[in-house]
């Protein structure tokens, strides 16, 4: 088995979740980044669902049963999950879930997905808590490892008139943790993302 990624630094996703016009996500996103970006043990990537050019998921086969995909944009986004180690998902809660564009972007994909790490930043009237914990059920079925810690960021007290993203400062040692879990537990799950490879 090839031991090339004890040498290649850790990759991480910050998927932005939401397409909305005037959306929150970027600026919430924006905000992660900065933060991450700070670290030395990984090296992080902004990914835009709304920039992917998805529609509803249009591939004849369910990617769980076969990953011969015949869209150009679904191996498009193949390409683009499969590099990542692990991911932070930013998602806003609609409707008590997720939203449809992040889980219509989610189910494009199958093994792409398999033996990485994944945390969570959620905003709403709540702080996403509800779209997190159905994420956290996807994110089982996809075998991906998802983190404790989780940022839970409030539309009446970190957002200026619930637009203009002003986060409280104790968010920042909660993702502090959730980042070095994501990392600790990517780089964890490298041998498996290794032999997975080789098979």
């Amino acid at each position: 088995m090839s031991m090339e990624w004890r040498t290649k630094l850790t990759r991480i996703a910050i998927l932005v979740g939401s397409t909305r016009p005037g959306r929150n996500g970027e600026a919430v996103a924006r905000w992660v980044y900065d933060r991450a970006a700070q670290r030395e043990d990984a090296t992080f990537e902004v990914v835009d669902v709304a920039k992917q050019d998805l529609p509803f998921l249009d591939e004849p086969a369910p990617a769980a049963l076969d990953s011969d995909y015949r869209q150009e944009h679904t191996k498009r986004w193949s390409e683009t999950i499969a590099s990542f180690d692990g991911y932070i998902f930013v998602t806003p809660e609609y409707n008590h879930s997720l939203c449809g564009a992040l889980k219509n972007a989610i189910d494009f994909l199958y093994v792409e997905w398999h033996n990485k790490a994944a945390g969570f930043v959620g905003y709403g009237l709540n702080g996403g808590i509800r779209a997190v914990e159905h994420l956290r059920l996807v994110m089982a079925e996809l075998h991906i490892a998802d983190v404790r810690d989780q940022v839970a960021l409030s539309l009446f007290t970190d957002f200026e008139d619930m637009k203009v993203f002003q986060p409280a400062a104790h968010h920042e040692p909660m993702l502090d943790r959730m980042l070095n879990e994501v990392v600790a537990w990517s780089d964890a799950l490298a041998p498996l993302r290794a032999k997975g490879k080789a098979a």
